[in-house]
């Protein structure tokens, strides 16, 4: 258990959270969401007593072992990979090298082996006998071999010591977990591998993560960073946001038709209480939800960016057709033979290796050459794109944020552009700043705004969610939903390919899969079909 007492914080004159009063208790995952500098990291290097807080207390029991998620990716580039695994039990780690170094002893003592008796008896209480095994099973969830265990960390790549880190944090059931966005750099197997043990785990969890379906699957509360404060809800981020909205539109209309209102919040607490769930959890979260009252709702502060695509002109019979594409790089091929039509209505979620995704975009864009095959473009297309890479858009510009939209905007008016550039949250003096020092989610949202004025009926987007808070990724999944035209696109965001997407295409080795449906549904059919 985690109490924390009267919880106060402030960064220079700013304060993030004050006179905050909260309990975490075992067989619970707890969301920790806020917008971008609410807070959210700090709140998590609060209670691992990493850093001090402005005023109150963080109680948590000396018997109680608790492990957090390395952000430092060189931190263990000495240790091999099975140390490092163990490391995250650090008195199991400390006693088997102690243990070790004692035997390795040419001169070993009678008082030697009382101390190692006494080590081996504590080796033994704390499962010392299975890390090996249980350090494989962790690192094979994850989707790396067995063999990685006797390699050094230095000679890992980025993405694999992202995942050396998180087995690290899960090693030897701790009884707290403290998670700041563990699914980042993780394929979609290793975040499934990875809701699934969280989903039943016996301890404590608190997560930060910008990814809502995991939050959806993994959380049986959410933490909100708001109004300089920390409260706790009751439920996944689906149901949080959801009443959150219903609790906005409320107080907007708090005159209004109040008792229909409270029937509708009511109707929706007893909605998703009787929600589906996978897990052990589910079953005292559909308890609480039960009993929840409408003053327990959250309302929030936050500000959703308006994400939304007008097309110019409706497309034609002829869209997008792609004939036996391939293209290499250094020799290495990217992806080859390639072949698909598009239609009116399809919204193409790509899969696949991420180079290859980029160097497939490009090739539509004629921003490079395919090494063979073709592709067309109907007559009646216009086409917006979402690059991966932005700098070319930004660097060495100087303009203001108000002169770089005026470039792209048939409206050179000052007046539609202010209202334009607010409901993409840049207000006041915030659109007189330089383009080239926005942040990379102000240059995401500065690149919708670009697209959302072209008018355009056909939409290319290689990772628009990256860079962006919850509620921008909310917006853009929301904006993509509704759009009426045609989309391919490429996220590494669950909920908006699965919302989103009505045809999954997946870059292989030579070809395609090709198929009709939902991710959720694709996914399903590559088991069936043993192809995962």
């Amino acid at each position: 258990m985690i109490t924390v007492n009267n919880l106060t914080f402030n960064f220079g004159t700013q304060v993030l959270f004050k006179d905050v009063n909260l309990k975490f208790t075992p067989g619970n995952c707890y969301g920790v969401i806020g917008a971008n500098g609410a807070g959210k990291s700090t709140f998590l290097r609060i209670l691992c007593k990493e850093i001090e807080p402005t005023k109150g207390e963080v109680v948590i029991p000396d018997t109680v072992r608790m492990s957090v998620l390395k952000q430092n990716h060189f931190e263990f580039d000495e240790y091999t990979v099975l140390d490092t695994i163990i490391m995250g039990n650090q008195r199991l780690y400390d006693v088997m090298k102690e243990k070790d170094a004692l035997y390795m002893k040419e001169d070993f003592s009678d008082q030697d082996g009382i101390r190692a008796s006494e080590l081996e008896g504590e080796f033994a209480e704390m499962n010392g006998w299975e890390a090996e095994s249980d350090a494989s099973k962790l690192i094979q969830g994850l989707g790396l071999s067995e063999d990685i265990l006797y390699q050094g960390m230095a000679s890992l790549k980025e993405s694999q010591k992202v995942k050396v880190l998180l087995a690290q944090a899960l090693f030897g059931n701790p009884d707290i977990i403290l998670l700041d966005e563990p699914t980042n750099g993780l394929d979609i197997d290793a975040i499934t591998w990875l809701e699934d043990f969280l989903s039943d785990y016996f301890g404590t969890v608190l997560v930060v993560s910008h990814d809502r379906h995991f939050l959806n699957d993994v959380c049986t509360n959410i933490v909100d960073i708001d109004y300089s404060g920390i409260k706790m809800y009751v439920g996944n981020y689906e149901f949080w946001y959801e009443s959150s909205q219903l609790i906005q539109r409320m107080i907007k209309q708090q005159n209004k038709k109040n008792e229909e209102k409270i029937k509708e919040l009511q109707s929706f607490i007893s909605r998703f209480s009787a929600n589906k769930s996978k897990s052990r959890q589910a079953t005292s979260r559909r308890k609480l939800l039960d009993k929840l009252t409408i003053e327990e709702l959250p309302a929030s502060s936050r500000r959703y960016p308006f994400i939304g695509f007008d097309m110019d002109r409706e497309a034609g019979k002829d869209i997008l057709t792609v004939s036996e594409l391939s293209k290499s790089s250094d020799g290495v091929s990217l992806f080859k033979n390639v072949s698909f039509t598009v239609s009116k209505g399809d919204k193409i979620a790509l899969i696949g290796n991420e180079m290859a995704i980029t160097a497939f975009f490009k090739v539509l864009m004629e921003e490079d050459e395919a090494d063979s095959g073709s592709f067309k473009w109907g007559i009646s297309i216009s086409k917006s794109y979402f690059p991966k890479d932005n700098i070319e858009y930004f660097a060495s510009c100087h303009d203001s944020i108000l002169d770089w939209m005026r470039r792209y905007s048939k409206d050179q008016t000052e007046t539609y552009l202010r209202g334009f550039l607010g409901r993409m949250l840049f207000s006041g003096d915030s659109i007189f700043k330089e383009v080239s020092v926005l942040s990379g989610g102000e240059k995401a949202r500065c690149m919708f705004s670009r697209m959302m004025l072209f008018g355009s009926n056909f939409l290319l987007l290689d990772q628009p969610t990256n860079h962006l808070d919850l509620e921008s990724i909310t917006a853009v999944n929301n904006g993509l939903s509704d759009f009426k035209g045609n989309i391919l696109f490429y996220s590494h965001d669950y909920e908006t390919v699965n919302t989103v997407a009505n045809r999954i295409i997946e870059l292989r080795e030579n070809g395609i899969i090709d198929f009709s449906g939902t991710y959720e549904e694709f996914i399903n059919y590559k088991k069936e079909k043993n192809l995962i």
